[in-house]
């Protein structure tokens, strides 16, 4: 359904669980800059009332996952972290057209905020599959099907309005480039790390 193009080692999960506050903590700045990104793209695109209203949806329920995740971080004594910087999407966002016209740029934007979520979609469901913990089990199960729909979200969007870009052919490439991408990663205690 992700379509991506390489998927995650499982020993990302053992690393993760082995260093779960870190994992925890990152993972709050992850919801928080989801929900920031949400907003940049409204604020970029208000004249298409549809999106801004899904994706208005979309910010609250990222505030609502940071919540969650730091509630997680309160309950079990640690104790949310500085915010990371997250070289993983740093690294997909030079992919990302900045020279075109603003219905590319916006296209461009709406695919890396696609990939992103089918990352973390996929990421969530390793971790609900292989971590021993049964509570964070289940909440990376239940995040995993949120982040499917933000991701579907996106790409709906991507098409709607891209509709003279060749938004699938656009799509592609960008999978192409995550998928050589992520071969650098997998391999620290990070969401996307």
């Amino acid at each position: 359904m992700l379509h991506l193009k390489l998927e995650t080692d499982p020993r990302w999960a053992v690393i993760a669980e082995e260093n779960i506050e870190e994992i925890l903590t990152d993972h709050a700045w992850c919801e928080q800059k989801a929900a920031t990104n949400a907003i940049t793209i409204i604020t970029h695109n208000s004249q298409y009332e549809d999106l801004v209203t899904e994706l208005l949806e979309l910010a609250k329920e990222e505030l609502e996952h940071f919540q969650m995740v730091h509630d997680i971080i309160k309950k079990r004594g640690y104790t949310l972290g500085r915010e990371r910087k997250d070289s993983y999407v740093n690294e997909l966002y030079k992919f990302m057209n900045r020279g075109g016209n603003h219905l590319q740029s916006m296209v461009d934007r709406l695919l890396f905020s696609a990939m992103i979520e089918a990352r973390s979609c996929e990421r969530f469901k390793m971790l609900s599959e292989h971590i021993q913990d049964p509570e964070l089990s289940k909440f990376y199960y239940d995040l995993m099907v949120s982040e499917a729909g933000h991701y579907t979200l996106f790409i709906g969007f991507a098409r709607k309005y891209g509709k003279d870009i060749d938004v699938d052919k656009r799509w592609k490439e960008l999978v192409d480039f995550e998928g050589e991408l992520i071969k650098s990663y997998g391999k620290s205690e990070s969401i996307h790390g």
